[in-house]
């Protein structure tokens, strides 16, 4: 199965269902299911911006994150072009993107928001070593 590597907190608000696009600046053919590799790199600050997220899900310091795993698959279902970011909404070649999912991604033109659904998170994060770009599993 091919799988991204996500630096947290990223990777666990895809997890808790509340990313639904990630964003990259390069774009991928591939379609269907993808696992989401938990990186080992955490960016404090940007769990500190989302934290209120996170209480919600009774997550309540960043070292409740799992790191280097994978924790949890989605299907890929389409990879949209950013053709204008605005100060609270995005317009993509697909959806525009505003909201809560607006500040959970990097929607400046140009960009690309891959759009994510079926999730499924796994019982227990499984370890691995990420890698860049996609990679294949073989954990599932």
């Amino acid at each position: 199965m091919k799988a991204i590597t996500i630096k947290q907190p990223w990777a666990s608000l895809i997890a808790l269902g509340e990313k639904k696009f990630e964003t990259r600046s390069w774009q991928t053919k591939h379609r269907g299911q993808i696992a989401i590799h938990a990186g080992k790199s955490v960016d404090k600050k940007a769990f500190e911006t989302f934290a209120e997220v996170f209480k919600e899900h009774g997550i309540k310091t960043v070292d409740e994150l799992p790191v280097g795993a994978v924790i949890g698959t989605v299907n890929l279902i389409d990879c949209h072009k950013v053709i204008n970011e605005f100060p609270i909404e995005a317009w993509t070649t697909g959806p525009n993107i505003r909201g809560r999912e607006f500040y959970f991604g990097d929607y400046t033109e140009g960009r690309y928001a891959w759009e994510l659904s079926n999730l499924q998170v796994l019982a227990e994060p499984v370890p691995a070593k990420g890698k860049l770009s996609l990679w294949e599993w073989d954990g599932v």
